[in-house]
This record gives C-alpha cells, sequence and structure tokens, in this order.
C-alpha cells in the first residue's frame, strides 16, 4: 500500500514539471516593480542632489541635514564656509547641503502651525 501511494506521488512530480521560463517570471516582475518603485526614484533624487552640490555658489542661503540655516561664503572642493550668525562661520561638508533656500526678503523661517 505505502508502495502504492509513493509510486503515485513520483508520477504526479514528474508530470508538474512546465516550463522553467514561467516559473522565474514571478520573480522577474518582483524585481522590476523593485527597480521602478525604489531603485529609480532613489536614482534621480541622488542625480538631482549632485547637481544641486554642483551649483552651490557664494551668497547662496542653504540648510544643512542638520538643520542649520546659513549663507555660503567660500565653497571648496569638498566643503563649504557657511555664515550661520554675525561673525560665525562653520565649515561644513557638501554633502550635507540639502537645499537651497530662496529668500523672502526676511530671515526667519516660517512657523509651522
Amino acid at each position: 500500500m505505502t508502495f502504492l501511494l509513493f509510486n503515485q506521488t513520483c508520477e504526479a512530480g514528474n508530470q508538474s514539471q512546465g516550463n522553467p521560463l514561467l516559473s522565474l517570471l514571478p520573480l522577474i516582475l518582483i524585481f522590476a516593480v523593485f527597480y521602478f518603485l525604489l531603485i529609480l526614484p532613489q536614482q534621480r533624487k541622488q542625480k538631482q542632489h549632485q547637481k544641486l552640490l554642483g551649483e552651490l555658489q557664494k551668497g547662496d542661503r542653504v540648510v544643512t541635514t542638520s538643520g542649520i540655516y546659513g549663507t555660503i561664503t567660500n565653497v571648496k572642493d569638498h566643503t563649504v564656509l557657511l555664515l550661520i550668525a554675525d561673525g560665525v562661520k562653520v565649515e561644513v561638508d557638501k554633502g550635507h547641503v540639502v537645499n537651497k533656500v530662496h529668500s523672502t526678503g526676511t530671515d526667519k523661517v516660517p512657523s509651522q502651525k
């Protein structure tokens, strides 16, 4: 009796082999979804950040990753010198500059409600 069940199981296993490419289709679809939802947007964001860093120049008002607002007084190869208060200058790595701030006439940060 056990031999018959084992024999039927083996025969059923041999019949279920189909196209091996069809078995890879879910894996390919998962990779495509990851590429379009995760990898591609991250690459675009990185290109925009590199473009921003390349366009930094003296007089730009910027914000750093730590939330410090300042005005660029000097641009070097890998660093920028920020004026964050009267007479207070800080040298910051270029990679930590997040965004340029467009001044609207006042240097105050808008309050959050």
